[in-house]
């Protein structure tokens, strides 16, 4: 009996050590998934940012810059994976990779994605912007006021707009006149000023532009200052003509995936909209340190300035007429209000040109 019953003591001590074993590992094993949770809790956010221009591109380099205060502001709770280059999404597939969930933002240009935003188009019309802080303001405070449906299928954070594109060539221009027939390089909707204005326009990347200049394939170009350095097109034209009276701009969006952004906890929103609002005169004084880099390259080069008169100012505005007019009919026609919007624009961009003097 007193040999059971040591035998039964040490059968009850065992499942008494047992238990407290497997409690222990259980207790370990829970400790561990909880601890795995408030890890992956704690794990960032990981966003794509897909953006067309070339890493060493200003404007590249700025949208860097708001990545990174985007994820410091939000204390680590946001990383986002930048690709410069076009070479997630290229510039004519960006808004509709941000759509579709290839990347998750996005930066690029509404001309790019031609019919796409037809109440937006007019923010590109040749409208006479001073420069590209003025461009960029403009663009934003539209784009805010008009609050287009064409965009509700993302999170519109900013826009920014480059400054007034002006006529460079290889031979003096100084009206009309010396440019009829003109062989123009206008790209899009460049390619409609320039025939307005008389010209012949010839379509062609902005990589091809130099060599066609330097072999005549080309007389001119339709473009922002900041390219004549950029793309060192002012080795190879003689003269710059201040256009600026008909200057058109070319707007660039960022934008973010509709479902990443509903997805975001307020505080992290807030973060984006506050900001993308400190951006938008970053990016329009880059735009205008660009274009004074620009003309600073064409005057080391000693080529010609040319002002023009204040009648070929006012005919050039005249040939150029018919174009917005077009533009506000088209938007018109399709229930926008594109001629609320064309005037809306060339009241702001009127009162840019009076605090410029212009």
């Amino acid at each position: 009996m007193g040999a059971g019953r040591d035998t039964l003591w040490h059968m009850k001590s065992f499942c008494l050590v047992g238990a407290s074993a497997l409690l222990g590992v259980l207790t370990i094993c829970g400790c561990g998934r909880q601890d795995g949770a408030a890890a992956g809790a704690a794990k960032p956010m990981r966003l794509t940012y897909s953006v067309f221009f070339p890493p060493t591109h200003v404007q590249a380099k700025l949208a860097s810059e708001w990545a990174e205060a985007v994820e410091a502001r939000s204390g680590g709770k946001v990383k986002i994976m930048l690709f410069a280059g076009g070479v997630l999404t290229k510039a004519d597939q960006c808004y509709e990779g941000v759509v579709s969930g290839i990347s998750d933002l996005g930066m690029s240009a509404f001309a790019y994605t031609r019919g796409r935003f037809p109440l937006l188009a007019g923010l590109d019309q040749p409208v006479g912007y001073p420069d590209g802080v003025s461009a960029t303001r403009i663009a934003n405070a539209l784009t805010a006021q008009f609050d287009p449906a064409e965009l509700e299928d993302v999170k519109l954070l900013y826009v920014h707009a480059h400054g007034p594109g002006i006529l460079a060539s290889k031979k003096p221009v100084t009206g009309l006149t010396d440019l009829k027939g003109m062989k123009i390089r206008a790209t899009g909707f460049c390619s409609r000023l320039a025939e307005s204005l008389g010209g012949s326009p010839i379509s062609m990347p902005q990589g091809e532009t130099y060599e066609a200049l330097q072999k005549g394939v080309v007389e001119a170009t339709f473009c922002p200052v900041e390219t004549l350095k950029g793309w060192k097109q002012g080795e190879v034209i003689q003269s710059l003509t201040d256009s600026r009276c008909v200057g058109y701009t070319t707007t660039f969006f960022v934008v973010m995936n509709k479902e990443k952004w509903d997805a975001l906890p307020p505080d992290i929103q807030r973060v984006f909209e506050e900001v993308s609002a400190e951006w938008v005169d970053k990016h329009g004084q880059a735009w205008n340190a660009a274009d004074a880099e620009g003309l600073a390259f064409v005057k080391e080069l000693e080529r010609s300035i040319i002002e023009l008169s204040a009648e070929e100012q006012a005919a050039w505005t005249a040939r150029v007429t018919p174009l917005l007019t077009d533009y506000a009919a088209r938007a018109d026609a399709r229930k926008l209000p594109g001629t609320t919007f064309l005037e809306a624009l060339k009241k702001q961009v009127a009162e840019a040109r009076e605090a410029h003097g212009k």
